[in-house]
């Protein structure tokens, strides 16, 4: 326009972008980083525990308080069954089956409800959500009572709490083993 005043070609900051390397810049490249990731073979003695022998007393026997705990929260009843408590977890099972029944009756009672538009619906519903909240607590107390279960599990029996004479204590006796 100026008599070819101006900036000409289109400059850009930082000048020329020129490629560095190439084939064997590459090389380079994966040579220092195969070099700055290698690491000798040598086991830490420290952190070798093949050799420790824990004492009887402190392994588990059976199945451990968490897996009593989820076992029972998926399927009320397994963990106590595992932590042989065999009439407990019959117990859960047996809730778990007339709360899962009930669910299911009263929301098939208020499908019926809404088809005929009842005004009856709103009790028929919460009804629903009580026996829903019954079912998922007894998957919470289920799991909660076999994780304590499993716990106590070595505790003795035969513990057994007697009252002192004249009201003023308790007597609790321990058998050893």
């Amino acid at each position: 326009m100026h008599g070819g005043a101006g900036a000409g070609e289109i400059e850009r900051a930082g000048g020329e972008m020129r490629r560095v390397g190439g084939w064997a810049g590459g090389r380079l490249g994966a040579t220092v980083v195969l070099l700055l990731t290698a690491q000798p073979l040598n086991r830490l003695t420290a952190q070798d525990t093949s050799h420790i022998v824990f004492p009887g007393d402190t392994m588990h026997r059976g199945v451990r308080p968490m897996g009593a705990f989820w076992r029972s929260f998926l399927l009320p009843g397994w963990g106590q069954a595992v932590t042989d408590r065999p009439v407990t977890g019959a117990a859960f099972v047996a809730w778990e089956g007339v709360t899962a029944m009930m669910t299911l009756k009263a929301q098939q009672e208020a499908n019926y409800l809404k088809e005929i538009h009842s005004t009856s619906l709103k009790l028929k519903r919460q009804e629903v959500q009580d026996w829903l909240v019954l079912w998922i607590f007894n998957h919470l107390f289920s799991g909660a009572e076999a994780y304590v279960s499993a716990h106590l599990r070595d505790f003795p029996p035969n513990l057994k709490m007697q009252a002192l004479p004249n009201g003023r204590g308790i007597s609790i006796s321990i058998p050893l083993r």
